[in-house]
Protein backbone atom coordinates (compact mmCIF):
# COMPACT_ATOMS: atom_id res chain seq x y z
CA UNK A 1 0.00 0.00 0.00
CA UNK A 2 1.08 3.51 -0.91
CA UNK A 3 0.58 6.09 1.67
CA UNK A 4 1.04 9.70 1.41
CA UNK A 5 0.36 11.69 4.94
CA UNK A 6 -1.34 15.45 4.27
CA UNK A 7 -1.20 17.60 7.13
CA UNK A 8 -1.59 14.91 9.93
CA UNK A 9 -5.02 14.35 9.07
CA UNK A 10 -5.70 13.36 5.80
CA UNK A 11 -4.17 9.49 4.39
CA UNK A 12 -4.05 8.85 0.64
CA UNK A 13 -4.08 5.16 0.19
CA UNK A 14 -4.30 3.20 -2.81
CA UNK A 15 -5.80 -0.10 -1.01
CA UNK A 16 -4.97 -3.56 -2.21
CA UNK A 17 -7.80 -4.31 -4.70
CA UNK A 18 -8.64 -1.34 -5.45
CA UNK A 19 -7.86 0.55 -8.81
CA UNK A 20 -6.93 4.21 -7.93
CA UNK A 21 -5.27 6.31 -10.09
CA UNK A 22 -5.37 9.07 -12.86
CA UNK A 23 -6.23 6.15 -15.60
CA UNK A 24 -8.97 4.83 -13.65
CA UNK A 25 -10.13 8.45 -12.46
CA UNK A 26 -10.06 7.15 -9.00
CA UNK A 27 -8.68 8.96 -6.35
CA UNK A 28 -8.51 6.89 -2.66
CA UNK A 29 -8.26 8.51 0.64
CA UNK A 30 -9.09 7.65 4.35
CA UNK A 31 -10.70 10.09 6.60
CA UNK A 32 -10.28 8.40 10.12
CA UNK A 33 -11.54 4.86 8.84
CA UNK A 34 -13.94 5.92 6.26
CA UNK A 35 -12.68 5.06 3.05
CA UNK A 36 -13.18 8.12 0.69
CA UNK A 37 -13.19 7.92 -2.96
CA UNK A 38 -13.06 10.57 -5.72
CA UNK A 39 -14.32 9.45 -8.75
CA UNK A 40 -14.06 11.86 -11.84
CA UNK A 41 -17.38 11.48 -14.01
CA UNK A 42 -16.00 13.24 -17.11
CA UNK A 43 -13.46 15.31 -18.27
CA UNK A 44 -13.70 17.91 -20.70
CA UNK A 45 -11.23 20.98 -22.15
CA UNK A 46 -11.90 23.75 -19.74
CA UNK A 47 -13.11 27.60 -21.13
CA UNK A 48 -12.18 30.31 -19.00
CA UNK A 49 -14.46 31.98 -21.02
CA UNK A 50 -17.09 31.19 -17.48
CA UNK A 51 -15.13 33.12 -15.71
CA UNK A 52 -17.03 36.49 -15.18
CA UNK A 53 -15.10 39.94 -15.79
CA UNK A 54 -11.88 38.22 -15.15
CA UNK A 55 -9.03 40.66 -16.15
CA UNK A 56 -7.55 39.22 -19.24
CA UNK A 57 -4.21 39.67 -18.37
CA UNK A 58 -4.25 37.58 -14.69
CA UNK A 59 -5.97 34.46 -17.47
CA UNK A 60 -3.02 35.02 -20.20
CA UNK A 61 -0.38 34.47 -16.84
CA UNK A 62 -2.57 31.83 -15.68
CA UNK A 63 -4.46 30.16 -18.43
CA UNK A 64 -1.64 27.65 -20.68
CA UNK A 65 -1.95 28.76 -24.45
CA UNK A 66 -2.64 24.93 -24.92
CA UNK A 67 -5.38 25.12 -22.45
CA UNK A 68 -6.68 23.10 -19.90
CA UNK A 69 -8.84 20.46 -18.53
CA UNK A 70 -12.09 20.36 -16.86
CA UNK A 71 -13.43 17.61 -14.48
CA UNK A 72 -17.00 16.36 -13.45
CA UNK A 73 -16.77 14.42 -9.94
CA UNK A 74 -18.16 12.38 -7.75
CA UNK A 75 -17.73 10.92 -4.43
CA UNK A 76 -18.18 7.64 -2.28
CA UNK A 77 -17.67 7.86 1.43
CA UNK A 78 -17.41 4.01 3.07
CA UNK A 79 -18.30 3.42 6.62
CA UNK A 80 -19.33 1.20 8.71
CA UNK A 81 -22.42 0.19 7.96
CA UNK A 82 -23.31 2.34 5.63
CA UNK A 83 -22.50 3.88 2.10
CA UNK A 84 -22.92 7.40 0.75
CA UNK A 85 -22.41 8.94 -2.61
CA UNK A 86 -22.02 12.68 -2.97
CA UNK A 87 -23.51 13.79 -6.11
CA UNK A 88 -24.09 11.26 -9.18
CA UNK A 89 -22.60 13.23 -12.21
CA UNK A 90 -24.05 12.79 -15.64
CA UNK A 91 -25.10 9.74 -14.83
CA UNK A 92 -22.65 7.34 -16.52
CA UNK A 93 -18.83 6.98 -14.94
CA UNK A 94 -20.15 6.80 -11.85
CA UNK A 95 -21.94 3.29 -12.07
CA UNK A 96 -18.79 1.72 -13.32
CA UNK A 97 -16.80 3.24 -10.57
CA UNK A 98 -18.65 2.11 -7.22
CA UNK A 99 -19.29 -1.01 -8.83
CA UNK A 100 -15.42 -1.40 -9.10
CA UNK A 101 -15.10 -0.31 -5.91
CA UNK A 102 -17.51 -2.42 -4.66
CA UNK A 103 -20.38 -1.32 -4.01
CA UNK A 104 -23.12 -1.76 -6.26
CA UNK A 105 -25.98 1.00 -6.28
CA UNK A 106 -28.92 -1.09 -4.64
CA UNK A 107 -25.93 -0.81 -2.02
CA UNK A 108 -25.81 2.85 -1.71
CA UNK A 109 -27.53 3.65 1.36
CA UNK A 110 -27.87 7.32 1.02
CA UNK A 111 -27.31 10.12 -2.08
CA UNK A 112 -25.71 13.68 -1.00
CA UNK A 113 -26.76 16.41 -3.10
CA UNK A 114 -24.33 19.40 -3.25
CA UNK A 115 -27.02 21.28 -5.70
CA UNK A 116 -29.68 20.45 -8.42
CA UNK A 117 -27.43 21.34 -11.60
CA UNK A 118 -27.99 18.67 -14.05
CA UNK A 119 -24.63 17.29 -13.71
CA UNK A 120 -24.88 16.61 -10.60
CA UNK A 121 -28.14 14.98 -10.58
CA UNK A 122 -27.62 13.16 -13.96
CA UNK A 123 -27.71 10.02 -11.86
CA UNK A 124 -30.45 9.61 -9.60
CA UNK A 125 -33.39 8.14 -12.32
CA UNK A 126 -33.32 6.54 -15.60
CA UNK A 127 -36.49 5.85 -17.28
CA UNK A 128 -38.53 7.32 -13.91
CA UNK A 129 -36.92 4.87 -11.60
CA UNK A 130 -34.49 4.90 -9.07
CA UNK A 131 -30.89 4.42 -10.20
CA UNK A 132 -30.40 4.02 -6.31
CA UNK A 133 -33.65 2.01 -5.18
CA UNK A 134 -32.18 1.63 -1.34
CA UNK A 135 -30.99 4.90 -0.81
CA UNK A 136 -32.55 8.38 1.30
CA UNK A 137 -31.51 11.51 -1.03
CA UNK A 138 -30.55 14.48 1.21
CA UNK A 139 -30.72 18.06 -0.44
CA UNK A 140 -30.63 21.19 1.63
CA UNK A 141 -34.27 22.64 1.85
CA UNK A 142 -33.90 25.99 0.47
CA UNK A 143 -32.05 24.37 -2.59
CA UNK A 144 -35.16 21.52 -2.63
CA UNK A 145 -37.53 24.58 -2.71
CA UNK A 146 -35.89 26.92 -5.64
CA UNK A 147 -36.05 23.45 -8.27
CA UNK A 148 -39.04 22.45 -7.27
CA UNK A 149 -41.41 25.21 -6.87
CA UNK A 150 -40.13 28.37 -6.68
CA UNK A 151 -37.87 28.53 -10.24
CA UNK A 152 -39.21 24.60 -11.21
CA UNK A 153 -36.91 22.79 -13.37
CA UNK A 154 -38.44 19.62 -14.97
CA UNK A 155 -35.07 17.66 -14.78
CA UNK A 156 -34.89 18.33 -10.79
CA UNK A 157 -38.15 17.41 -10.39
CA UNK A 158 -37.90 14.32 -12.42
CA UNK A 159 -34.94 13.02 -10.81
CA UNK A 160 -36.16 12.93 -7.52
CA UNK A 161 -39.67 12.10 -7.91
CA UNK A 162 -38.62 7.96 -7.48
CA UNK A 163 -37.72 8.44 -4.34
CA UNK A 164 -40.70 10.07 -3.00
CA UNK A 165 -40.38 10.42 0.70
CA UNK A 166 -36.92 9.45 0.64
CA UNK A 167 -36.14 12.24 -0.18
CA UNK A 168 -34.46 14.24 3.15
CA UNK A 169 -34.13 18.21 3.35
CA UNK A 170 -31.59 19.77 5.79
CA UNK A 171 -30.83 23.17 6.47
CA UNK A 172 -26.72 23.65 6.29
CA UNK A 173 -25.42 25.74 9.01
CA UNK A 174 -22.40 28.55 8.23
CA UNK A 175 -19.23 26.89 7.93
CA UNK A 176 -17.35 28.11 11.26
CA UNK A 177 -20.04 27.77 13.31
CA UNK A 178 -21.54 24.86 14.74
CA UNK A 179 -22.50 22.31 12.31
CA UNK A 180 -25.46 19.72 12.70
CA UNK A 181 -24.92 15.93 11.56
CA UNK A 182 -27.18 14.68 9.11
CA UNK A 183 -25.28 11.50 8.88
CA UNK A 184 -22.43 9.74 11.13
CA UNK A 185 -19.18 12.04 10.46
CA UNK A 186 -20.80 14.29 7.79
CA UNK A 187 -22.52 17.25 8.38
CA UNK A 188 -23.43 19.61 6.10
CA UNK A 189 -22.50 23.48 5.27
CA UNK A 190 -23.99 26.22 3.50
CA UNK A 191 -22.54 27.46 0.49
CA UNK A 192 -25.10 29.49 -1.10
CA UNK A 193 -23.99 31.36 -4.01
CA UNK A 194 -23.58 29.27 -6.75
CA UNK A 195 -27.48 28.15 -6.81
CA UNK A 196 -29.54 29.34 -4.01
CA UNK A 197 -28.97 26.56 -1.87
CA UNK A 198 -25.99 24.88 -2.89
CA UNK A 199 -24.07 22.79 0.12
CA UNK A 200 -20.78 21.31 1.22
CA UNK A 201 -20.40 18.38 3.63
CA UNK A 202 -18.27 18.73 5.95
CA UNK A 203 -16.92 14.52 6.37
CA UNK A 204 -15.10 13.95 10.08
CA UNK A 205 -13.81 10.35 11.49
CA UNK A 206 -11.31 9.96 14.64
CA UNK A 207 -10.01 13.42 14.17
CA UNK A 208 -9.46 13.90 10.43
CA UNK A 209 -11.32 15.98 8.74
CA UNK A 210 -12.51 16.83 4.68
CA UNK A 211 -14.41 19.53 3.27
CA UNK A 212 -16.08 18.22 0.03
CA UNK A 213 -16.76 22.06 -0.93
CA UNK A 214 -19.40 21.10 -4.42
CA UNK A 215 -19.05 23.91 -7.42
CA UNK A 216 -17.18 26.80 -4.63
CA UNK A 217 -14.99 26.94 -8.01
CA UNK A 218 -14.81 25.71 -11.42
CA UNK A 219 -11.37 26.67 -12.97
CA UNK A 220 -8.95 26.37 -10.67
CA UNK A 221 -5.94 27.57 -12.12
CA UNK A 222 -7.93 31.22 -11.47
CA UNK A 223 -10.05 31.02 -8.58
CA UNK A 224 -7.41 29.72 -6.38
CA UNK A 225 -5.60 32.54 -6.69
CA UNK A 226 -8.42 35.26 -7.26
CA UNK A 227 -11.06 34.14 -5.60
CA UNK A 228 -13.16 36.91 -6.20
CA UNK A 229 -13.76 35.84 -9.29
CA UNK A 230 -17.10 33.73 -10.16
CA UNK A 231 -18.70 32.22 -13.50
CA UNK A 232 -21.11 33.49 -15.74
CA UNK A 233 -23.47 31.20 -14.36
CA UNK A 234 -23.17 31.46 -10.70
CA UNK A 235 -26.60 32.48 -9.55
CA UNK A 236 -25.37 34.73 -7.27
CA UNK A 237 -21.86 35.85 -8.47
CA UNK A 238 -21.65 37.86 -5.06
CA UNK A 239 -22.30 35.78 -2.63
CA UNK A 240 -20.48 33.02 -4.76
CA UNK A 241 -17.24 34.96 -4.33
CA UNK A 242 -18.00 35.65 -0.24
CA UNK A 243 -18.20 31.82 0.36
CA UNK A 244 -15.70 30.50 -1.55
CA UNK A 245 -13.06 33.07 0.20
CA UNK A 246 -14.80 31.72 3.23
CA UNK A 247 -14.42 28.04 2.36
CA UNK A 248 -10.51 28.52 1.09
CA UNK A 249 -9.77 30.54 4.42
CA UNK A 250 -11.49 28.14 6.79
CA UNK A 251 -9.38 25.42 4.99
CA UNK A 252 -6.25 27.02 5.56
CA UNK A 253 -6.71 28.47 8.80
CA UNK A 254 -7.83 24.92 9.97
CA UNK A 255 -5.48 22.75 7.87
CA UNK A 256 -8.14 20.63 6.07
CA UNK A 257 -8.31 19.45 2.46
CA UNK A 258 -10.59 20.31 0.52
CA UNK A 259 -12.39 18.14 -2.54
CA UNK A 260 -14.13 20.12 -5.50
CA UNK A 261 -16.49 18.23 -7.81
CA UNK A 262 -14.60 20.69 -11.05
CA UNK A 263 -11.39 20.47 -10.19
CA UNK A 264 -9.07 17.83 -12.17
CA UNK A 265 -7.72 14.56 -10.76
CA UNK A 266 -7.28 13.85 -7.87
CA UNK A 267 -9.59 17.38 -7.12
CA UNK A 268 -8.42 17.12 -3.03
CA UNK A 269 -5.77 18.83 -1.68
CA UNK A 270 -4.39 21.65 0.78
CA UNK A 271 -4.96 25.03 1.01
CA UNK A 272 -2.39 27.69 1.94
CA UNK A 273 -2.54 31.55 2.30
CA UNK A 274 -0.93 33.41 -0.86
CA UNK A 275 -1.08 36.82 -0.51
CA UNK A 276 -4.76 37.73 -1.42
CA UNK A 277 -5.46 34.37 -2.45
CA UNK A 278 -4.72 31.22 -2.21
CA UNK A 279 -2.67 28.08 -2.98
CA UNK A 280 -3.78 25.22 -3.83
CA UNK A 281 -1.61 21.64 -3.47
CA UNK A 282 -3.04 18.60 -4.92
CA UNK A 283 -2.67 15.41 -2.44
CA UNK A 284 -0.36 12.96 -3.76
CA UNK A 285 -1.11 9.06 -3.83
Amino acid sequence: MKKGLIIGLLLCVTAAGVFASPSDGIFACKVGQFDVYMMVERETAGNAGILAGADPAILQRLIPAAGFKHSTNTFLIKMPGRNIVIDTGFGGAIFDKINKLGVPPEKVDAVLLTHMHGDHIGGLQKDSKACFPNAKVYVSAKELEFFTKTNVNQAAVDALKPYGSNVVTFDPAALGSTLKEILPGVSPFAAYGHTPGHSGFLVENGGAKLLIAGDFLHVALVQFAYPDISTTYDADQKAAAVVRRQILDYAAKNQIPVAGAHIVYPALGTVTADGNGYKFTPSAE
